[in-house]
């Protein structure tokens, strides 16, 4: 093993930061870990924990018949701290994997701050560190590190609009009008708020034509990440849009009328208590007044005490194809690894699953061993394939989808069941790939 002058820097104590400082600290590496947080907050943030959900609550379906519960399935046969914290904090969501917020939190916290060799500071780095350090500032960089970065690549960054959901307490919802079921009748996990034709077109109306928040000069050419749209904006690209996207009423029959409503609003609980609900797929940037206002609109949420509103901010990221290599360290510099979002995927357990691969690059160089070759059949294999390979002229972020998987040698036609099958090969390959670096797993000091 080389010799390390100094602990490895980790900057960013996001769910990528978070999960590279675990990775390298349960193989014995020292790590410090920097996190500017609370002392200095992003536009999203609002606490000092590490790993801090800024969107919504959901990690995404849990399933192994779609590509995120792939992407879950890996990151637990390789002992992520991230989805270890997240299956000991879930709340009801369905097939969905949805956490307490607060408590998820605290425990990715908590289980950081235990371990000897993770010493976390709480201060913003505004240069690039000395030595071997991981960048997972994550898509709200800071302007002093996001500059820093820029001399370090000698490019601009690019980006795109993310946006929150609202948040309303249990107490206020009026649960004569709303129905408990998940889609299909697999449970009841979701609070359903229905609409007939005459309140959808009313709801419709009154969102395409409320008021949004004033962007800065800078954020004007606005660019979105199609898979978290605001509402409004989805509104505003045509009447019906939101009646096939987070409105479906598909699979949900009102107890009351024994029918499928013509839309559907769906809440999710945000905490174990069941105290709190996140109105789901409802990003969006109104004012917070037209929020109050346009929101009431939906039926059993008339007299709705919102705890919080929906919010947007600008997301940040690197040209990854022009400027990193396939361990995701800079082009420009190889002892510098990037990691999370800010690498061009999208989706907290994308950012989770980067931060576990630097984590590996960066053991592997220590080291002194080959760099370890993700399968590409693996969901991991296929997120740094596209982010590496993607076309630079027009690089845009990417999740977990089976679009990125190398296609099966036989069509077919069911998802379900092509969803099956590929996630049968994955996970195949990924236990041949860990068989084959066996040095970096076997290597674990801390469980």
């Amino acid at each position: 093993m080389k010799s390390l002058k100094a602990p490895v820097a980790i900057v960013g104590g996001g769910l990528a930061g978070s999960e590279a400082a675990y990775q390298l600290a349960r193989r014995g590496i020292p790590v410090r870990l920097y996190e500017m947080r609370p002392n200095r907050l992003t536009p999203a943030h609002k606490t000092g924990h590490l790993a801090e959900l800024v969107c919504s609550n959901s990690l995404g379906a849990d399933l192994l018949t779609s590509p995120a519960g792939i992407l879950k399935a890996e990151l637990r046969r390789m002992g992520s701290l991230i989805m270890r914290c997240a299956d000991e904090n879930r709340v009801p969501a369905g097939k969905a994997l949805a956490v307490d917020r607060e408590r998820f939190a605290i425990s990715v916290s908590e289980a950081l701050a235990s371990c000897p060799l993770v010493e976390i500071v709480r201060e913003e780095v505004k240069e690039m560190p000395e030595g071997l350090a991981i960048i997972a500032t994550g898509p709200l960089t800071s302007g002093s590190m996001s500059e820093a970065l820029r001399r370090l690549i000698g490019r601009d960054f690019l980006y795109f609009f993310d946006a929150v959901s609202p948040i309303v307490t249990a107490e206020s919802i009026d649960f004569d009008v709303v129905f408990k079921a998940s889609r299909y009748g697999e449970g009841e996990d979701y609070l359903n708020c229905p609409m007939d034709e005459v309140e959808y077109q009313r709801f419709w109306e009154a969102l395409s034509s409320a008021e949004r928040a004033p962007l800065h000069s800078f954020e004007r050419d606005e660019r979105y990440f199609e898979g978290c749209l605001p509402i409004e904006v989805m509104a505003k690209r045509g009447r019906d849009v939101m009646r096939y996207g987070p409105m479906r009423p598909v699979g949900l029959v009102d107890p009351k009328s024994g029918k499928t409503p013509y839309a559907v609003v769906q809440l999710r609980r945000e905490d174990a208590e069941g105290t709190l609900y996140s109105l789901v797929g409802f990003q969006t940037n109104l004012k917070w007044s037209e929020q109050e206002r346009v929101f009431r609109m939906i039926p059993g949420l008339q007299r709705a005490e919102f705890v919080r509103f929906g919010v947007m901010h600008r997301n940040v990221y690197v040209n990854a194809p022009l400027i990193l290599n396939e361990d995701l360290s800079l082009r420009a510099r190889r002892d510098i690894y990037l990691a999370g979002q800010i690498v061009g995927v999208e989706g907290y357990m994308e950012s989770t699953a980067m931060g576990l691969v630097t984590a590996l690059s960066a053991y592997s160089a220590i080291l002194g061993l080959p760099l370890p070759r993700w399968p590409k059949e693996t969901a991991i294999g296929s997120l740094l394939c596209y982010i590496i390979n993607a076309r630079a002229d027009n690089f845009q972020p990417m999740n977990v989808n089976l679009g990125i998987f190398p296609p099966l040698g036989a069509k077919v036609r069911d998802r379900r069941k092509r969803c099956e099958a590929v996630a049968r090969r994955a996970l195949t390959a990924l236990e041949r790939f860990m068989a084959e670096y066996s040095i970096i797993f076997d290597e674990v000091v801390i469980n």
